[in-house]
Parts: structure tokens; C-alpha cells; sequence
């Protein structure tokens, strides 16, 4: 981060405590309470340059100090307790052992474990403080979770967050929620679990970031690939993603106009009529809202487990129970909204960068000023 932005770790735990927010989550969200310390990179209630780290810690730690010591212990190197030798299908067990020849799963699943969004979102926080200041917003909002649809109100609420926080699964849908509460309800009484989408809306992005010129700077094989990094994410679309490929060219393309007064600055001023492309044509930002949606598979873990078999015996088993939630859709559409805010951070910066907020900010002002008045050279 550049030196000068006002940031504090209130700030950051705002997001912390949104991701551990959303109807069908487990005991976990009981035992943490997540909170960042700022431990460098900010002093006074700013940054200085230099990098921010920050520690947020588990309660549950002391309950696996045994089982996951890092250090030799009597015994070893027989089983420790709690291990694990009935992979669940689904989850990165199996092909972890396979892949770094472990006997025990624990290696694998502490490590695979989607406790580690955690720091994402509260990078994320911080990325998305700085893409505040040049008034850029991002926010999500579940629009599918275990078969039931949620419809996109029109119009958009101006603060979706502020709207969609306020609903137990994260949905500007009332109707969907209560449908969605009576399907969870009922696939936890099964042992089941649920999976969903979510959509993330960012607004106010400037035209011109990413690239077309090389397949690495592409901003949206960028944000594609941080949104499939999330565990659990299956699938990620932006605009209208899979339905263009059932669609005609003049269905699927937004055409072009000039923005009406007082004009828009940030995209050269001018409109797209529609937003099917979802805010980036060919890597590049186009100056409307980008819209991703991204969609996550059922949490692989069962409390009816499925089957597996035994890496000890190679006899057939049921897969083991871990501590799990029923669905987690909508944290994940906080996790995807960090996800977001880190790569459009990454992107401005590299676009506008500076050692400090004000150096971005003349060059953020002064490129906005000259794609403003290029269309209107351009006529003249």
C-alpha cells in the first residue's frame, strides 16, 4: 500500500465479522471471533509505505496443540490422535496424500482448510479502503443456493451491502431467503450440505485497467483465476458468461453511446447501453460495473458421510465427519469480494502507482481528466 491512507484495524474487522456471518454455518463461527491486529505498515492511523501485517488469532488453537505440534513428541512417528485415514470425497485429501506421500489427512485438511479466507478478506479489506478513496465500491449478494433463485431487484439498492448484510444469506430477495432457510433446514436434518452463487458488483472502476496485450495482464483471467483459488468455487462467470455462448452477437454485445451530461469521466465519457459484457471487453475495463458471479460446489464434508475407502487398510469406509457448515455461500461471497478488491488494488496500482496517496491520486486525476476530453477532441 502506498503511504498515507487512513486505515485502522476497525476497519478491517468490519469485513472479518461479515464473512463469518449467513445462516447454515457451523460451530466454528461459535468458537472464532475474528479480529486483526496491525502489528506494521500504519502509524497514526495510516500507512507508511512500508508492508501492513496483521495477526488474527484462533481460539480453538489450544484444543490441537498435541496433534499438531511441529516439534518431535513421545511416540513419534506412530499416529498421532485424532488422525485421519478415510478420505472425503470431494475434499483435497486424498490427492494431497497421494500427492506428498502422507499417511495421515490431517497434513492435508488443516492446510486445505477454508479457514485460511480469513486473511484474504482481511487483505482485501485493506485494498478495498484504498479503492474507496477514488470512489470505487464492491459488494455481493447471493442470487442462487441449493436450487432456489433469488432475483436482481431493479433497480440495484445504491449501498447492496448495506441491503444484503441485513438478510440471513446475504440475498436482496426476502421471499428467496425464506424459501432458502426452509431447504437448509432440511438438508441439515439429511446430513447433507448446499452449494450456491453469488454475484460481486463493483462500481466506479475506471476504463483502462488490465491489458490485451499479454494472456498474464488480462484483468479478467486474473480475477478468474483469484476467484477459483477460493475453496469450494467451481465455476466463475462475468457478465452475462455462459449465456453469450447461446447467443447471437448482436444479443450479446453492448453498444456504444455517448454518456449524457454531465458525461463520465472515469469511462472516457462514454455509455454502454447494455452491460452483457459486464465491464470488461478484451482484459480491459470498460468503465461500467463489473459484474462476477461466482459459484461454489457443496462443502465436501458429510455428517452422513459418503463413501470412501481406507488408506490404512484399503478396505471400504465411510468418509470421516469433520466439523463442517451446512453451506457457506455467503461468506464466500465476502471471501470473493476481498478476492476482488486485491486484484483491482493490484491492477490501479499498476496503472496509477505512486509511493504515496497523493502521488496516486494526481495520476489517477490526471489520466481521468485526459480520456475525458479525448471523444470531445476528437469531434471538435
Amino acid at each position: 500500500m502506498p503511504a498515507g491512507l487512513p486505515m485502522s484495524a476497525e476497519d478491517v474487522n468490519v469485513d472479518l465479522a461479515r464473512r463469518q456471518q449467513g445462516y447454515g454455518r457451523g460451530r466454528r463461527m461459535q468458537i472464532e471471533k475474528d479480529a486483526a491486529e496491525i502489528l506494521s505498515g500504519v502509524r497514526a492511523g495510516t500507512t507508511i509505505g512500508s508492508p501492513i501485517a496483521m495477526l488474527i488469532t484462533n481460539r480453538d488453537w489450544k484444543n490441537w496443540q498435541e496433534v499438531m505440534d511441529p516439534a518431535v513428541r513421545d511416540g513419534d512417528p506412530a499416529p498421532r490422535k485424532r488422525v485421519v485415514t478415510r478420505p472425503r470425497p470431494g475434499h483435497a485429501d486424498l490427492s494431497g496424500m497421494l500427492k506428498y506421500d502422507r499417511g495421515d489427512a490431517r497434513d492435508i485438511l488443516e492446510r486445505a482448510s477454508a479457514r485460511e479466507t480469513t486473511a484474504r478478506v482481511a487483505a482485501g479489506a485493506i485494498c478495498r479502503i484504498f479503492l474507496r478513496e477514488f470512489g470505487v465500491r464492491i459488494a455481493s449478494h447471493v442470487v442462487h443456493l441449493g436450487g432456489i433463485d433469488a432475483q436482481r431487484p431493479n433497480p440495484f439498492p445504491d449501498d447492496i451491502n448495506a441491503v444484503a448484510d441485513r438478510s440471513p444469506l446475504r440475498t436482496l430477495d426476502p421471499a428467496a431467503a425464506d424459501r432458502m432457510i426452509e431447504r437448509i433446514d432440511a438438508v441439515k436434518r439429511e446430513g447433507n450440505t448446499l452449494g450456491g452463487i453469488c454475484e460481486v458488483v463493483c462500481d466506479g472502476i475506471p476504463v483502462g485497467l488490465g491489458s490485451h496485450v499479454s494472456w498474464d495482464r488480462k484483468l479478467d483471467g486474473r480475477l478468474a483465476g483469484a476467484m477459483m483459488s477460493i475453496p469450494a468455487v467451481k465455476a466463475v462467470e462475468i457478465g452475462l458468461g455462459f449465456e453469450t455462448a447461446h447467443r447471437t452477437g448482436a444479443e450479446s454485445h453492448d453498444e456504444i453511446e455517448l454518456a449524457a451530461p454531465p458525461g463520465l469521466p472515469r469511462a472516457g465519457n462514454v455509455h454502454r447501453l447494455t452491460n452483457r459484457a459486464g465491464g470488461l471487453e478484451g482484459g480491459i475495463t470498460t468503465g461500467e460495473p463489473l459484474i462476477i458471479r461466482v459459484g461454489m460446489k457443496p462443502i465436501s464434508t458429510l455428517m452422513r458421510p459418503l463413501q470412501t475407502i481406507d488408506v490404512a487398510t484399503g478396505e471400504s469406509a465411510q468418509a470421516v465427519a469433520e466439523r463442517s457448515d451446512v453451506t457457506a455461500v455467503p461468506a464466500m461471497g465476502v471471501i470473493a469480494e476481498g478476492m476482488s478488491a486485491f486484484i483491482l488494488a493490484q491492477a490501479f496500482l499498476e496503472k496509477f502507482g505512486g509511493d504515496s496517496l497523493g502521488e496516486v491520486r494526481r495520476n489517477y486525476d490526471g489520466y481521468v481528466a485526459g480520456i475525458a476530453s479525448r471523444i470531445v477532441r476528437t469531434r471538435a
